[in-house]
This record gives C-alpha cells, sequence and structure tokens, in this order.
C-alpha cells in the first residue's frame, strides 16, 4: 500500500513479541485503539502484528507505541523493528514540527490559525501599553 510521505494520514503496522502470554496481542490492541483520539482504522494481521492508520496532527507512532506498553503490550524489539520505529518516529517528528504542531501539543492545528491571526493587521488590536489597560 503506497500513501503519500508528505501527507499527514499514515498508515503503519506495529509488530508484537510472539513471548506474551496474550497470544491475541493485535486483537486486543485494536479494541483499545479504535476508540482512541487521531486513530482512523485499527485492523488485526495476525496474531502479533496490526495495521494502524492515524492521522498526524493528533497522533504520533510513538505516541501509540507508549500507549500499548504502558497497557502491558510487549512489542516486537529486534533490531530491525528497532531501527525502522527510530527512524518512523524520527520523519514523524520533523513533519508534525513542519505543519506547526509543538512536541506534546494535541491541537496543533488551532494554534496555527491563532498564530497567522495575531499577524493580521486588523482592528482588534489596543495599542496602548499593558498597565494604561488596566488603568481604566
Amino acid at each position: 500500500m503506497k500513501t503519500d510521505p508528505d501527507s499527514p494520514i499514515k498508515t503503519r503496522e506495529i509488530a508484537f513479541c510472539p513471548l506474551h502470554p496474550d497470544k491475541n496481542q493485535a486483537g486486543t490492541a485494536v479494541q483499545l485503539l479504535r476508540d482512541c483520539d487521531g486513530i482512523l482504522r485499527a485492523e488485526r494481521l495476525g496474531d502479533g502484528q496490526l495495521r494502524v492508520t492515524y492521522d498526524l496532527h493528533h497522533a504520533t507512532l510513538a505516541a501509540i507505541e507508549e500507549l500499548l506498553e504502558s497497557v502491558g503490550f510487549h512489542l516486537d524489539n529486534s533490531l530491525l523493528h528497532r531501527m525502522r520505529r527510530a527512524l518512523i518516529h524520527y520523519t514523524e517528528e520533523a513533519q508534525r514540527l513542519n505543519l506547526g504542531c509543538g512536541r506534546g501539543s494535541t491541537n496543533c492545528t488551532t494554534k496555527i490559525f491563532v498564530n497567522r491571526y495575531r499577524q493580521l493587521e486588523h482592528g482588534c488590536r489596543d495599542e496602548r501599553p499593558g498597565h494604561w489597560r488596566r488603568y481604566l
């Protein structure tokens, strides 16, 4: 499945460790992720793998993996998977910064519009100093 690398909609696969007592980690994780904000689709590919589609404005792979690990899921930590995840985390963080989303911000589009509104010339500004505005 080819997707546009500049698109904020990302589709990624998450692999789980096969040594976990829950052999159906992917199915359990799909049920958890379906209710999360920013997750568009989550589907089970097998007992140890799932595919998740999410909006980069609201979620990142790092946040999804952190959520899964905090609940008790074990991700596949083989060298290949760790390197792949590190590359994805870096590129998503760079893309979020280019989109105007700061670290840890959940609603970056609002911040973009607020910043743009502040820079526009309009009649809604009070040019008086702060101590004069509080005086009246």
